[in-house]
């Protein structure tokens, strides 16, 4: 199958820091302006940069130029589509977003400080510099959701992609497993605890002696999103917070501030600013754990004791998992595993599979549970989680009983790789369209039927 406007404009709505550290490392390329879209424009650093970063991946179907180029001219035609048609992201989603993509890099490089030698920025400049590109992605994505909103597929259609499909050409999909887990986050021990109950209590009573709350909120919060703010957290909705903050912050009356305040994010100071109807406005100063020297003793033990109940059958791991899982993403589905891309509950038995996960399956055999493994979250945390080896489904050929679950998502894409190509041609004539004579082979505007 072609790689079509839908796939590359795709490509380009998913942003991270790491591809923006890799943009800025890369600077040889003689930068000139080479589309226009209205107001956007694409330089022809843009596209050298993703065609190298697609090269040193190493994946399979590289994309060439003029595929990358086409995908830069959909999400900027989009941007501009999105101006017209009023879709807009408002500023706090996006901040939201920006606050999430931080945290996540907090929990890669193991603290702001270590950010900020990395990338030789402060994490203010950091987060200005992302935020226009980030909103660009988010407005892209919706109008691109907008788009594609009323495309759905019924099994019919499934059932006729998969005959289209020559039977020497079906995939051969590797082998897949379906494994749940259980997580318990380590909590820090009494020592650390007692650390930061002190800071936040001295920093309460500089407050009351005339000290801002701002200012020590600017210089010693570890919330990236609020702290440069001063801590200010804006108006939210009650129920929007986690339970315990927002019970102790509804206890306050304005200006007054809490005791410190635990929750699943760290450990917080709340200032209570004031409350209109069914919302409030706070601020905090949020101080979180080392979680590079949390003690792995507790959860450990914890979970062992869970393995041994389910194994002598006195619940089962999905039960376990739904009462005692510490990770809300699988924590409902009973501790099951979901592919990031498809859904599906089986995941790939291969090289694209987690190292730590891939080995600790090595060892095991199905209908077993692992003994407590190490492990960190996705923000950073240290913690521990048993594995059950529900199944093992062998490498095959692609068919519908078996892989209906991938065919349908292939066949959706499908339809809206139509959806986003129909759209294309028209919404090309409403906007200003510029391409540099170098890339006019490339023949970007012209209907794909036309150049195969």
């Amino acid at each position: 199958m072609k790689l079509t406007r839908w796939v590359l404009g795709l490509c380009l709505l998913v942003g991270s820091l790491s591809a923006y550290s890799q943009e800025v490392g890369n600077k040889n390329v003689l930068d000139r302006i080479i589309v226009k879209v209205d107001n956007y424009f694409i330089l022809k650093s843009e596209v050298e940069n993703q065609y190298q970063q697609y090269i040193t991946s190493g994946q399979a179907n590289t994309p060439n130029r003029c595929q990358i180029l086409e995908g830069l001219v959909v999400n900027k035609l989009m941007l501009a589509k999105a101006e017209i048609d009023s879709v807009i992201v408002e500023d706090k989603r996006i901040e939201a977003e920006l606050n999430s993509r931080m945290e996540q890099m907090e929990g890669q490089y193991g603290s702001a400080k270590n950010i900020v030698e990395a990338y030789g920025k402060s994490i203010a400049t950091l987060k200005e510099d992302l935020r226009s590109s980030l909103k660009e992605q988010l407005t892209g994505r919706k109008m691109q959701d907008k788009i594609t909103d009323d495309v759905k597929i019924t099994p019919k259609e499934v059932a006729a992609f998969y005959n289209e499909i020559p039977r020497d050409s079906l995939p051969y999909l590797p082998a897949e497993v379906e494994i749940s887990h259980i997580i318990r986050i380590a909590k820090p021990n009494k020592n650390q605890k007692e650390e930061l109950y002190a800071k936040l209590l001295d920093f309460r009573r500089r407050v009351d002696k005339g000290e801002s709350f701002e200012d020590l909120a600017k210089v010693h919060s570890e919330d990236l999103g609020s702290g440069k703010r001063g801590g200010d957290l804006g108006f939210a909705k009650r129920g929007a917070m986690v339970a315990p903050f927002e019970a102790a912050a509804l206890r306050l009356k304005p200006n007054q501030m809490s005791d410190v305040v635990e929750s699943e994010f760290g450990f917080h100071l709340i200032q209570l600013l004031e409350i209109r109807g069914q919302e409030y406005h706070a601020r905090h100063i949020l101080l979180r754990p080392d979680y590079q020297k949390l003690d792995l003793t507790e959860p450990t033990k914890f979970l062992d004791s869970i393995r041994v109940l389910v194994q002598r059958d006195s619940t089962t791991f999905e039960k376990a998992a739904k009462e005692f899982s510490e990770d809300k993403a699988t924590q409902d589905a009973g501790g099951v595993i979901m592919d990031a891309t498809s859904g599906a509950n089986r995941l790939a038995y291969d090289g694209t599979m987690d190292p730590a996960l891939f080995f600790a399956l090595d060892s095991m055999k199905v209908g077993t549970i692992s003994a407590p493994i190490p492990f960190r979250t996705d923000d950073g945390r240290s913690a521990v989680r048993i594995l059950f080896f529900k199944a093992k489904h062998p490498p095959h050929f692609a068919n519908l009983k078996d892989d209906y679950q991938k065919l349908s998502q292939i066949t959706l894409s499908r339809k809206k790789n139509n959806a986003i190509e129909k759209w294309f041609m028209k919404a090309k004539d409403d906007v200003f369209i510029f391409i540099d004579e170098e890339y006019m082979d490339c023949r970007i505007l012209e209907d794909v039927q036309e150049r195969e």
